[in-house]
Order: C-alpha cells, then structure tokens, then sequence
C-alpha cells in the first residue's frame, strides 16, 4: 500500500469521525503528493522514496511556520501547524537513531574511500540517496562534517 493509499483510507476514517483538524491535515498531505505525481506524469505512480521526500518537505513547512507564528506570537496559528507536523509524521518511516546514522555514514565513507572534507561531497551524494526519509539532510551533512573532520 502506498502512502497516497494509505492517505486516502485515513480521509475516510476522519470524515467517518468527523475529526476536521486531522482531515484538513490529510487533505493537505494528498494535494501536496498528487502535485509531485502530476509533475512528474498523471498515469504513474510515485516511488515510496519520492512520496517521503513529499511528506518531509510539508513537515518542514509545518515546523517552520509554527516557529514564525510563534514569534509572531500567533499560537493558535502555531498551534494548527504543529498538529498538522503530528499528522504527517504518521506517515514517515520512524527516523534512525543516532548510533544507526553513525553507523551508516561510517560505511559510506569507507565504501567512498574519503579522508578528509574535500570528500565531502561524494559522502553527501551516496548518504543523502541512501538516508532518504530516515534522518533529515541537516542531520546527516552534521553527521558527516563531524566525522569527516575527526570530531
């Protein structure tokens, strides 16, 4: 099942609960995963790996509002947003634990062979394919800077 699939079974349950928070949430989420898919060809479906790259930018769109609405000191509005990062992360698949991170970039740089931080780059190319939806690119090129420069 697809995550579309499973979105659009979750939209069903909340209008069958009338919960309108999370179905506002949810109907986000598609709009915002039926635009990629229509981007990229209206007959084909998107790969899971695509459709997590979708969910993780509307998280960070969530997260990043809710921190200017604070500011703001618009809490209501924060408010909104953060339920609205809970509901998406439903969807993600559960984030790597520091020690799994660590462990992976160590293998990449071995396999990449890099040394130093002018390999950075090829490091960050592998990882950030191979990490998809498992840890956030910020995480990773931290992970990868502290490891390459012997921290």
């Amino acid at each position: 099942m697809t995550i579309l699939q499973q979105i659009e079974s979750e939209i069903k349950e909340a209008l069958r609960n009338k919960q309108k928070e999370r179905l506002e949430a949810l109907r986000s989420i598609k709009t915002a995963i039926w635009k990629a898919k229509t981007e990229k060809a209206a007959d084909q479906q998107l790969p899971r790996e695509e459709e997590v790259q979708v969910l993780q930018k509307q998280l960070k769109q969530r997260k990043e509002s809710a921190e200017i609405y604070e500011q703001q000191h618009r809490f209501e509005l924060a408010e909104a947003e953060r339920k609205e990062a809970e509901v998406i992360q439903e969807f993600l698949p559960q984030p790597m634990s520091d020690e799994e991170l660590t462990e992976a970039i160590k293998g990449i740089i071995e396999e990449v062979g890099a040394t130093s931080m002018k390999d950075m780059g090829k490091v960050m190319g592998i990882a950030n394919r191979q990490l998809a939806g498992k840890a956030e690119g910020k995480v990773i090129a931290d992970k990868v800077k502290s490891m390459l420069s012997g921290e």
